[in-house]
């Protein structure tokens, strides 16, 4: 999850490559039957970690104490009970009016002002085992969970679901495919109403509004197997071909999200792996070598040429999860728009940077600093502006922060400070989602350690 960076150049099959080492180990690499049914009412008083309580009353007391310019807290969940060799709580997801929250066998959904249940909790036979990291354009989302307990259980139960009211559409089984090509674990995707999923050597495409089976994206040219997919504005491929043999290499893809038609190809070289697709649109892929001593960023053009490649010195530090779901946009803390790429870097004391990469060139354009003595890293890209979140310590609160994209001046605007009084329990989220959002900032876990002793955190919202 970190890259200690020295740039330099490799050749490889003819094809110059820009690499990036730093002699240690760190790299920016991530530790890679029944229906669902609704329990209790919307407005069940209760724990408010199992979809429950009323949020507004703030029974905890976390807003006391809190001073002025400090945001308050809207409300806090703890989560469900998780087995004692944990459990993961993938996904998170805000509409206008509800955020929503998969958490082992659960999903659950609180109104975003308040924290008040906006619909019965839904309660899976199996434990989840993928989600949609994306949401459709009328909010729908697909959830999978396992077909059994059993270590040969497989993920291939899917349940679409309406953010907004908690409807549960159609529902599938997915099969498996050819010898090897299993449903043992899946990946789910998102692009338009395309719902891709992910087997170990192929994917199914269905119409994520009627479940529609739409195509099978399969084995294609000189034995190349398509087993991993990233969504979003574009629909990108990373096959893994010629394997065992001395023409090995993996191979990215742009598909249309429609008909499952290659737009366009791009062979990677040879010794090279497609570990993270960074972003979509434009298309940003993370990739390491074959003893990952050596790491490449590289951002593609329209029609799959390579546009640039990073070449920067900084020792950079997205967070690639703790979650054994992780997937090929499993990382959090990167961000990208049309032309430039922003990455934290690593903390070594006190304070980081975040660095702004021009893909055009893949040289740096600037860097902001932390204004706090701790690691701030990018939330997301719009609007000629950077969201940031500057971490929480022990003693402090986080902050949302706001930086100029454009311009000379690429100095810290503060959106929201998050209260001292709960920093102790925002700084505690070790596997995080984060999010900011009509002014609200929201933050949950992504992995939950089936803890006895106490109540563990789910999710933790603040306002104005």
């Amino acid at each position: 999850m970190i890259a200690a960076a020295v740039a330099g150049l490799l050749v490889v099959g003819g094809t110059v490559w820009a690499v990036t080492s730093g002699g240690d180990d760190k790299k920016p690499v991530a530790e890679k039957s029944d229906s669902p049914t609704a329990s209790g009412t919307a407005d069940d008083p209760a724990n408010p970690g199992d979809g429950s309580g009323d949020g507004g009353k703030d029974p905890e007391n976390l807003n006391e104490g809190r001073k002025s310019g400090e945001a308050k807290v809207l409300w806090y969940k703890e989560a469900p009970d998780a087995p004692g060799s944990g459990a993961d709580a993938p996904g998170m997801w805000i509409t206008g009016k509800t955020a929503v929250k998969a958490a082992y066998k659960e999903v659950v959904a609180y109104n975003v002002g308040d924290g008040k249940p906006t619909w019965p909790t839904i309660t899976f036979p199996q434990k989840i085992c993928a989600v949609t990291p994306q949401k459709s354009a009328d909010d729908k989302i697909v959830v999978a969970y396992e077909s059994g307990v059993s270590d040969n259980a497989k993920c291939n139960h899917l349940q679409q679901l309406d953010l907004d009211t908690g409807a549960k559409g159609w529902t599938a089984t997915v099969p498996d495919g050819a010898l090897f090509d299993s449903a043992l674990s899946i990946g789910l995707t998102v692009t338009g109403k395309t719902l891709m999923v992910g087997r170990s050597e192929s994917g199914i495409a269905y119409d994520i509004g009627t479940g529609k089976q739409l195509y099978e994206k399969k084995k294609y040219g000189a034995a190349c197997f398509p087993g991993a997919f990233a969504g979003g504005t574009r629909l990108i491929s990373v096959a893994s071909c010629g394997a065992g043999t001395s023409t090995e290499h993996d191979e990215v893809q742009e598909l249309d999200p429609a008909t499952g038609a290659a737009r366009w190809t791009k062979a990677i070289p040879k010794g090279w792996t497609v570990d993270h697709v960074y972003s979509v649109d434009p298309v940003v892929l993370y990739m390491t070598d074959a003893d990952h001593k050596h790491w490449n960023i590289s951002t593609l053009k329209n029609d799959g040429s390579v546009r640039s490649q990073v070449d920067s010195k900084a020792a950079f530090a997205p967070s690639c999860g703790l979650s054994i779901l992780d997937d090929l946009q499993g990382c959090q803390g990167v961000a990208a728009d049309a032309n430039t790429l922003y990455l934290p870097t690593e903390a070594t004391t006190g304070a980081n940077q975040i660095v702004a990469i021009d893909l055009a060139t893949g040289k740096e354009k600037w860097r902001v600093k932390s204004p706090a003595a701790v690691s701030m890293v990018p939330v997301k890209a719009e609007g000629g502006r950077l969201t940031a979140y500057v971490e929480a310590s022990y003693t402090a609160g986080g902050q949302v922060v706001s930086v100029p994209t454009t311009g000379s001046s690429h100095t810290t605007t503060k959106l929201l400070q998050m209260p001292a009084g709960t920093a102790r329990i925002e700084s505690s989220f070790y596997s995080r989602d984060v999010d900011y959002v009509d002014g609200r900032f929201y933050i949950s876990s992504t992995r939950l350690n089936g803890n006895d002793d106490t109540k563990e955190k789910l999710m933790l919202a603040y306002g104005k």
